[in-house]
């Protein structure tokens, strides 16, 4: 598989991916084998349509903006290995449509994230006050501890601004996660934010590994096609 790729995939091809068992939720945050990396880790964007969740990823993935607002149909796919404290991490990213008729298709990929993004836009009100109901969403769909943060994108457009950085601290503050005001255009806490969640997710992985009785310490691969055995880490990085 090529590093950046992306995989559009509509929604006749989720919903048979998620009948032939390939969907994000499928294996453990694990060490590669062979891979070239030593931890996989598995990240979901959701957000209402048009907060930039695209635009994030594009930006992160591939250091790239582009101005055209294009609406992602069902869920996209990109992939990027970076290197966190001495060690190979692929970051594997889900970019889920914002639409309400996808929602159905978009929440069956809940249950594999280890870690969430969730995504309003600060020249948009609404797009803010929908974070409560991302967040029912994942309290429904996803693993009980997986970790998430709060982001408010757009942060460029000062003069365009309706959601201030205190209202958007308080609330995550709210529910014990952290914050970041970023802006895909002009690439401002981008990969802060994208990678301080993948380590949060290692860091946890890590700790409810050597919990568990007779652990060796270390985070091994499962076998084949085995369901991931955790959604992710308590609701703070």
């Amino acid at each position: 598989m090529l590093w950046g790729e992306v995989y559009k995939l509509r929604t006749g091809s989720v919903a048979l991916g998620v009948q032939a068992g390939w969907q994000l939720g499928y294996g453990d945050m694990s060490r590669g084998r062979d891979g070239g990396f030593d931890y996989l880790v598995k990240l979901l964007l959701i957000g209402d349509s048009g907060v930039g969740k695209s635009c994030l990823l594009l930006r992160f993935s591939d250091d790239t903006f582009t101005p055209s607002f294009i609406t992602t149909i069902g869920i996209d796919f990109k992939i990027r290995t970076v290197e966190m404290n001495g060690r190979r991490c692929k970051l594997q990213i889900w970019d889920t449509a914002g639409q309400e008729r996808f929602r159905t298709i978009t929440t069956a990929y809940y249950r594999g994230a280890m870690g969430i993004l969730l995504i309003y836009d600060v020249t948009d009100e609404d797009s803010f006050a929908n974070i409560r109901v991302w967040m029912r969403q994942i309290d429904q769909y996803a693993g009980e501890n997986v970790n998430k943060v709060l982001i408010g994108n757009k942060c460029d457009l000062s003069e365009e601004r309706q959601v201030s950085t205190e209202q958007g601290a308080a609330l995550a503050q709210e529910y014990g996660i952290p914050f970041f005001e970023t802006s895909a255009k002009q690439s401002i806490q981008v990969n802060t934010a994208f990678e301080a969640l993948a380590e949060a997710v290692i860091h946890r992985a890590i700790a409810e590994e050597r919990s568990r009785p007779g652990s060796t310490g270390t985070v091994v691969p499962g076998p084949k096609g085995s369901k991931s055995r955790s959604g992710g880490g308590g609701g703070c990085c």
